[in-house]
């Protein structure tokens, strides 16, 4: 049982800290880009583009040289559900966004943007019915307020409005994404993030040259395609991974960090002042993550016979037999099954804790 101890905070928290730093990043890299007077749809659409375009580039040539990932692939039960992760969160909410900002003020967009952290971790507490104690609502109360006080500018003119609802509906989608995508944690994150990039990409580029924007240098592209190989490839494919051992009200509440890592860095790219909504957020959003990271979920638990698929090690929840066909060495991928057992350890709602609660 030591081994699930020790494993309880890592590398769920690590990982999913290290998504909202690239993430974060990319805010003021792509406001930088933007200078460079490209279109912010288009803009959207060649991170999109970037991220998948790199990281297919990573999935063929493990191919090509004959180094197979060890992670599962995408199987047919998969597809369907990874089409609406397209959709809802590659198609429909940098759609949303787009129609929000055309008629809402930069600092009410910039608010409600906050939206998506509580979005994803209601869903999650409500319908996919992740557990939830007052030690974790405090902590992800601390991450979003500091969130909220870095981006709030004072009361913005012209209110919410029709623009408002759909920022509103832009985080809801994103949301809905998030825990779409837990269900597919399990399966190779490099290609869940390419063929989501590939979609984004295409779709929103498509709908920007068709309202007239026009491509920009090929420099600038290039560097639009840099940024979002990380900042939206290499950070998905972490999310993913974090989503695998936090589940998506844990990986969202970290991810809400990443507003504060995009101001941060903005101090030394832009010069920006230190002021005091950045330290309030620094205080509130340090406070939130410890919450999470010293939480302490333990109490005996049924895992129900389960055949699945998924990259993994020979430990207290993998004590399976082997066929001649199965790989050797770990960590490994093949399919499994789990017997029925009841034990009691510390966890999270990983892969394989993704039980109900008494309410």
């Amino acid at each position: 049982m030591a081994r699930l101890s020790q494993a309880l905070a890592w590398p769920g928290a690590p990982l999913a800290i290290a998504a909202a730093a690239l993430f974060g990043a990319s805010t003021p890299l792509a406001k930088a880009l933007l200078g460079g007077g490209v279109s912010p749809w288009l803009l959207a659409g060649l991170l999109y583009l970037g991220s998948g375009a790199g990281l297919a580039a990573i999935h063929v040539g493990r191919r090509a040289l004959r180094r197979p990932s060890a992670e599962a692939p995408l199987a047919g039960r998969d597809w369907a559900w990874m089409a609406l992760v397209a959709l809802a969160g590659g198609v429909a909410g940098p759609l949303l966004l787009m129609l929000g900002l055309a008629r809402t003020p930069a600092s009410t967009a910039a608010l409600l943007l906050n939206l998506e952290g509580l979005a994803t971790m209601a869903i999650a507490w409500l319908a996919f019915r992740e557990n939830v104690d007052r030690r974790l609502l405090v902590g992800a109360a601390a991450i979003l307020a500091g969130a909220v006080a870095l981006s709030w500018q004072g009361s913005a003119a012209g209110g919410l409005g029709l623009g408002g609802g759909f920022i509103a509906l832009a985080c809801l989608a994103w949301g809905v994404d998030n825990n779409l995508t837990r269900k597919l944690s399990g399966s190779d994150p490099v290609q869940i993030a390419m063929l989501k990039g590939l979609a984004a990409g295409a779709v929103n580029l498509g709908l920007a040259l068709a309202i007239g924007a026009r491509l920009p240098a090929p420099p600038l592209i290039a560097a639009a395609a840099a940024v979002g190989f990380l900042g939206y490839g290499v950070s998905l494919v972490l999310f993913v991974l974090a989503l695998r051992h936090l589940g998506a009200a844990r990986t969202g509440a970290y991810f809400s960090t990443a507003p504060f890592i995009g101001a941060a860095l903005s101090l030394a790219m832009f010069a920006e002042p230190f002021t005091i909504r950045l330290g309030l957020a620094a205080v509130l959003m340090g406070v939130g993550v410890w919450l999470h990271l010293s939480e302490r979920h333990e109490h005996e638990h049924l895992h129900e016979a389960l055949d699945h698929e998924h990259r993994h090690v020979h430990d207290d929840h993998h004590q399976h037999h082997h066929g001649p066909g199965d790989p050797p060495g770990e960590p490994h991928t093949h399919r499994h099954q789990h017997a029925p057992l009841i034990h009691k350890h510390p966890h999270y709602p990983d892969l394989h804790h993704r039980h109900g609660h008494a309410r």
